[in-house]
């Protein structure tokens, strides 16, 4: 059986961000959702958007011109085709923010943990200890995605948690922190908890654990897999 959980949508939080409350022996260490803005250029592509919808209407107003319409007619044809921009990059933004909104991350001493979705809200539990590594991908303005590989055969599907998903792993998803705040900052604490956690367990030996936590401070990069 699976030591992931996956918990439905609920209408009452009894602790922010989770479906139940914590038990006496573990803490909250970070709390926080994506940047709405990064996840507009970086999810959204919003930028790669505005650039195709600006190359389109500068070429369609270049053909009319050289058909031999007036400015007038060329100027219309392009206000059509802004608008239609204007209209479908405002819809791709609000989804940014609805998605980056109603979504938290929680780190606590033992698990991962995300709530995440627009309409149908859903709760995954990761404990650190099914957790083999993570990777860290800096962004723009300190925010970074920080994608999770899980061990065995514990997988997710993709389309449950997309756009919380590593783009292209269709086979082996995994979930992903997506454009975190301060994001190197939030590596380096899920370096700290998984090397205790495992440390504690007995996965991990007393050097290794110190040398992944030295490693992930420095570089933000991937766990070792413990033993």
């Amino acid at each position: 059986m699976s030591d992931l959980n996956r918990g439905h949508e609920h209408e009452f939080e009894p602790q922010f961000g989770l479906p139940e409350p914590l038990p006496n022996t573990e803490r909250i260490v970070w709390q926080g959702s994506p940047d709405w803005r990064s996840m507009a250029r970086h999810v959204f592509h919003l930028r790669k958007l505005a650039l195709y919808f600006g190359l389109m209407i500068g070429l369609r107003v270049f053909v009319l011109l050289v058909d031999g319409e007036t400015v007038a007619v060329a100027a219309t044809s392009a206000l059509w085709l802004l608008t239609l921009a204007a209209v479908s990059m405002g819809i791709l933004a609000v989804m940014a923010y609805l998605s980056a909104s109603t979504t938290v991350y929680t780190i606590t001493t033992r698990r991962v943990v995300m709530r995440v979705g627009i309409v149908l809200t859903l709760t995954f539990n990761l404990p650190l200890r099914c957790i083999a590594s993570a990777d860290f991908r800096q962004l723009g303005r300190g925010t970074a995605d920080i994608p999770l590989q899980l061990m065995g055969s514990d997988k997710i599907a993709y389309l449950h948690l997309w756009p919380h998903a590593r783009p292209w792993r269709y086979a082996r998803p995994e979930p992903m922190l997506r454009c975190v705040p301060q994001g190197r900052s939030v590596a380096d604490t899920l370096a700290r908890v998984w090397s205790e956690e495992n440390l504690a367990a007995g996965r991990l030996p007393q050097s290794s654990a110190t040398d992944a936590s030295r490693d992930d401070s420095a570089q933000g990069g991937r766990h070792p897999q413990p033993a």
